[in-house]
């Protein structure tokens, strides 16, 4: 990706979360715990899945892509707002935040499709079992992940290669903790009539349409669980469907408040603690409520600390 810069910018200074100099401290022990949290639990589970090939089923194989996508993308963020914290002025060059700019929007993105091609596996394993092998065989696992990918790729480059063309004069505070889309596009002294309406194209469809197949792919499923009988096993899936939900939920709920609201509706303080849920919340919770929570997870972690502490 050529960062070409046009703009008289050469960095931007980031405001942060917060101004209070009071909280700032309580609040970088509270990010940095969630972020070793975050860090271990992705990472462990993509350790996980990757060491035991009784995990290596398709369920397994997104969650697996899952959690390294969460990984990367609360890395991409958490950092440079714990910087934030515990300095007085935190600063981004022009390239580097043109950078993670780009990761940013391509990780959120990979979440999005992820969490949709999850739903979708849930879908043919209650709705459609006895298919379920050959529809989710390991070709078309890896290409629902190609696709996942490849989506994201697109999307990404659409918001920053818009971005660059933009030019930045004088005004260099981004008020925000990252470099996200809105705040750079209020420090533009040029037009932005088409970054936004890239933005209103890539999310409202990164929004609208993983949504409508996650809601179409949960009504098939909900109507599957009430047709069994077994009241321990509709118990089973109801608690795997609402885990799922409360996580998509949160993420998706969150992103559309940011993005799809009017700029006069919604205040960038406001903005900011919207982004704090699917930026590093969502990443938090994905290994516990997806892995931690499943039998064979759990079973296979068990297995994995007795071998090392009997070696």
């Amino acid at each position: 990706m050529d960062i070409g810069n046009s703009s008289l910018v050469a960095e931007f200074i980031l405001v942060g979360l917060t101004t209070y100099s009071e909280i700032q401290l309580p609040l970088f022990f509270l990010f940095l715990g969630i972020y070793i949290v975050t860090v271990t639990g992705n990472l462990g589970l993509v350790t996980l899945i990757g060491l035991n090939s009784h995990l290596h089923a398709p369920m397994y194989y997104f969650l697996f892509n899952l959690s390294l996508i969460d990984l990367c993308y609360s890395s991409v963020i958490t950092p440079k707002l714990l910087v934030n914290f515990v300095s007085k002025m935190n600063t981004i060059s022009y390239a580097g935040c043109m950078t993670q700019l780009f990761f940013y929007c391509f990780f959120v993105s990979a979440e999005c499709y992820m969490l949709t091609v999850m739903a979708f596996d849930r879908y043919v394993a209650i709705c459609k079992p006895l298919q379920y092998t050959v529809t989710m065989s390991p070709q078309v696992c890896s290409l629902l992940a190609v696709i996942v990918y490849v989506g994201a790729f697109v999307g990404a480059w659409a918001h920053t290669g818009c971005m660059l063309r933009l030019t930045f004069c004088d005004a260099n505070t981004i008020n925000h903790y990252m470099c996200d889309i809105l705040p750079l596009l209020e420090l533009s002294c040029t037009s932005t009539h088409n970054n936004e309406l890239v933005v209103l194209i890539v999310v409202g469809f990164d929004v609208s349409v993983p949504s409508l197949t996650i809601i179409v792919s949960y009504s098939f499923i909900l109507s599957s669980i009430l047709r069994i009988r077994s009241t321990e096993g509709r118990s089973k899936a109801f608690s795997t469907c609402s885990s799922h939900i409360i996580v998509v939920s949160i993420f998706f709920g969150s992103g559309a408040f940011m993005y799809l609201h009017p700029s006069s509706v919604l205040s960038m303080d406001q903005g900011k603690v919207s982004t704090v849920f699917y930026t590093i919340v969502a990443p938090m919770l994905n290994p516990l409520i997806y892995s931690f929570r499943n039998k064979e997870v759990k079973v296979a972690l068990k297995k994995n600390l007795s071998r090392i502490s009997f070696s």
